[in-house]
């Protein structure tokens, strides 16, 4: 370890690569720009301690660290100039805020003195994304001063903990920088006499003796060993297995299959929860509900009392729908601070993991009404899937839904998949077939946005397991930059396109109808094609024409590089089956 004492900036900088290293950042962005440049320089000498990538656009940059938080739940850092660049950071902060993920942005700025003053590349950056991130602050000007230096040490301790703790997040700081911005050695002055004073002075070791290597926060192992009443002495209860990315994910679905074999509650599993993909833990799983619930007789008799989410809400408007129509008490299980009922219901939040709950009192039932309502669900959710298992593999045209239930039942085992917003999180609502694989669902449905798709699924893909992204082709278009990180990237990521040529989510609105505007203003065909796009950015392409050759493709995978496998397919082809068909799986009457 060593602290750059060439001027005060690079010991400025120093102080804060070390600081950040000995707190646990595995993995640092860099943007590049000149008013970065005593941190670019100071991550760069933590190397190999710290992975340090450089990144062209800082949109994708921030996306890209993102995806590193989101698969291994430690922060990652980034960093950027003055001016617009840190701009380009804010859909990454919105979505961090949104999905509870780890960031520390640190955006350089000019001096105080220099702004106001149409200097060149300043902007405001103060509080330059509002209010999502859980803490933001300014440095101060770097100063010669032991002090200072503390001061400095403390406070990226404190921006530590608060990306982490009480609910995972961004944290920004501002940190201005004067000239000289290079690690040169400052010519003669008092400026300079102070910096060998100071090091001389500094002893590392004693300095950064008391940095913790782990947070100690409040008691977080509050159990509750005995379930409410309402919950035990109900005949007629439903436990939602919402959207989760949880860092362990086969002891979360084990808790969740525990409480569900407790209350005799039926388990209905959004596609992005890595339920479906522990099936083996859990008999009770539902994964067809929002197709039984479009038959509106069985919906009404499988109206619960008892209504426990873990998680964020799914995706299903059917299922949204359904519960604002019945009156069941509702409880939400969640460690974070944050409202998840966006159904504004009788809601109860407990502020706990599902894995804290307990081991609650397990045959405290003698009343068989309990086994029914759990069989009505079982014996929907059996036909419904034979009825999907059977009219997807007797289709042999390429509609996009069925990528979705062919992943579930092809990828290796415990394959990370970053699955696009708009179609592909809807599809794999639908159809993604329940399975033992413990495949790895990732998503941003923080906000929801298709911002820096590509640039997530790289950072979850870099360092992991070979890695496959489901997206359309509108959302891979908004983020061709991510491309640039090729030659960054470490591992292999499979990019499965559906290219519909346009926005097939579109298609389901009721604006579809309205010709004009909807093509051009909603639908919004790019035409593009993806063979030359993959061969300018030097990426793998294969055309798909078969399931079967899609299946091959899917396993094995590569070890190495990126790869697009585009399927072709209809649009609006695609909109008329779903309207016809997902109705159309369970008949009146169960």
């Amino acid at each position: 370890m060593t602290i750059d004492f060439r001027n005060i900036n690079s010991v400025w900088a120093s102080i804060v690569a070390e600081t950040l290293k000995r707190l646990g950042l595995a993995c640092v962005v860099i943007c590049p720009g000149s008013r970065s440049t005593p941190l670019a320089v100071a991550f760069a000498q933590q190397s190999p301690h710290l992975e340090v990538i450089s990144i062209l656009d800082e949109r994708s940059a921030a996306f890209f660290a993102l995806g590193r938080a989101k698969a291994t739940g430690v922060p990652a850092a980034i960093v950027c100039t003055s001016g617009t660049a840190g701009a380009n950071f804010y859909p990454a902060v919105i979505e961090a805020k949104e999905s509870c993920v780890p960031l520390l942005l640190l955006t350089a700025d000019r001096p105080p003195e220099l702004r106001n003053c149409h200097s060149g590349q300043t902007v405001d950056q103060l509080k330059l994304y509002g209010t999502y991130p859980n803490w933001q602050a300014e440095l101060a000007i770097p100063s010669p001063d032991m002090g200072m230096l503390a001061y400095l040490r403390q406070t990226i301790i404190q921006a530590w903990e608060k990306t982490l703790h009480p609910v995972p997040g961004s944290v920004h700081l501002n940190v201005p920088f004067r000239d000289p911005l290079a690690p040169v050695r400052e010519v003669e002055t008092l400026h300079s006499t102070s910096l060998e004073f100071l090091q001389s002075q500094f002893q590392p070791e004693h300095f950064f003796t008391h940095i913790p290597t782990q947070l100690l926060t409040s008691n977080t192992t509050y159990r509750r060993d005995f379930y409410p009443d309402e919950w035990l002495n109900s005949s007629k209860g439903i436990i939602i297995a919402g959207v989760a990315q949880p860092q362990k994910p086969r002891e979360y679905c084990h808790a969740i299959a525990h409480l569900s074999k407790i209350l005799k509650f039926p388990v209905l599993a959004e596609g992005l929860s890595p339920v479906r993909n522990h099936a083996d833990l859990n008999p009770n799983i539902i994964s067809t509900y929002d197709l039984i619930l479009r038959d509106r007789s069985l919906a009404k008799q499988l109206a619960p009392e008892v209504v426990i989410q873990i998680g964020e809400m799914p995706t299903s408007k059917e299922l949204r729908n359904w519960l604002t129509d019945t009156s069941g008490q509702r409880w939400i299980i969640d460690p974070s601070d944050r409202n998840l009922d966006p159904l504004h219901g009788r809601t109860i939040h407990v502020r706990i993991g599902v894995e804290e709950l307990g081991s609650g009192r397990e045959g405290h039932f003698s009343s068989s009404s309990s086994f029914s309502y759990l069989e009505m669900w079982l014996t929907a959710e059996a036909k419904v899937r034979e009825e999907v298992n059977r009219t997807l593999s007797e289709m042999e045209d390429l509609f996009e839904g069925k990528t979705a239930w062919l992943l579930s039942q092809t990828l290796p085992p415990k394959t990370p998949i970053f699955i696009a917003n708009s179609m592909p999180v809807r599809d794999v609502e639908f159809f993604w077939q329940p399975n033992s694989l413990d495949l790895q669902p990732f998503f941003n449905r923080g906000a929801n946005g298709i911002d820096g798709t590509l640039s997530t699924a790289l950072g979850i893909a870099h360092r992991q397991q070979s890695s496959v992204m489901l997206t359309g082709d509108l959302a891979l278009l908004h983020d061709t930059n991510g491309f640039l990180i090729r030659n960054k990237f470490v591992g292999h990521l499979t990019i499965v396109l559906i290219n519909n040529n346009g926005g097939g989510i579109f298609e389901m609105l009721p604006i579809a109808q309205f010709e004009p505007p909807f093509e051009e203003f909603f639908a919004t065909p790019q035409d593009i094609d993806f063979t030359q796009l993959c061969a300018t950015y030097n990426v793998k392409y294969e055309l798909i024409s078969s399931w079967k050759e899609l299946q091959e493709k899917l396993n094995p995978l590569p070890m190495q590089g990126i790869r697009v496998l585009e399927l072709r397919t209809n649009r609006k082809a695609d909109a008329k089956w779903r309207k016809e068909n997902l109705g159309k799986f369970l008949a009146s009457g169960v």
